[in-house]
């Protein structure tokens, strides 16, 4: 895929990211359903299957989750840069999507964090406090259950689908009953995924 971004594209990715970075309440993957609006649905810098798989390497992939914002900026850089097999300027502006995204994602989240987590730990006996951390709690369900329906929309054929369905129910029921980290599932569908099997 090819795309043109010029500085003006630049300057609104790195300004879009920053506001989203203010609504990642609860984690950047509840942001996801607008990332999408914006990468895939309005600007077509993304094709579905980047959007997915961006979210679905940085979540099997240890360490922070945050980083599928990366490598969404990673893909919208490498397709300015004309693709992979373009050459060294294809992977400097996927380096510099992947900055710009993640400096507008980490920017202004982290500074309000640092402001309000000192505020609200000095705080913390207030009844406006302790309503609003109760408050916030039905907000960050819903941007999580919206973001599972977005991912899961790409999978709509259940004759086609049925075993990453399976799957997906099993692990659910797993992950709720018991103790079993989650990356241990994440492990063992990579595998059924290699198999063939899902």
């Amino acid at each position: 895929m090819s795309i043109t971004l010029g500085t003006a594209d630049w300057l609104d990715l790195f300004a879009r990211y920053l506001s989203l970075s203010l609504l990642a309440v609860g984690g950047a993957i509840g942001t996801a359903p607008e990332m999408h609006r914006y990468l895939v649905s309005d600007h077509h810098w993304l094709t579905e299957s980047q959007f997915n798989g961006s979210i679905a390497l940085a979540q099997a992939a240890p360490g922070p989750n945050v980083l599928f914002v990366a490598l969404m900026g990673w893909n919208v850089g490498l397709n300015a840069g004309g693709g992979p097999t373009t050459g060294w300027h294809a992977y400097v502006l996927a380096g510099a999507g992947a900055f710009v995204t993640m400096l507008g994602m980490l920017l202004p989240s982290g500074v309000l964090t640092y402001t309000a987590t000192r505020w609200a730990h000095r705080n913390r006996t207030r009844r406006s406090v302790r309503a609003f951390k109760a408050g916030m709690a039905p907000i960050v369900i819903g941007l999580l259950l919206v973001t599972g329906w977005l991912l899961s929309a790409a999978h709509d054929q259940p004759a086609r689908d049925w075993r990453l369905w399976l799957l997906t129910a099993v692990a659910t029921l797993i992950v709720w009953r018991t103790r079993i980290h989650l990356l241990w599932l994440i492990g063992a569908g990579a595998l059924l995924g290699a198999l063939g099997w899902v």
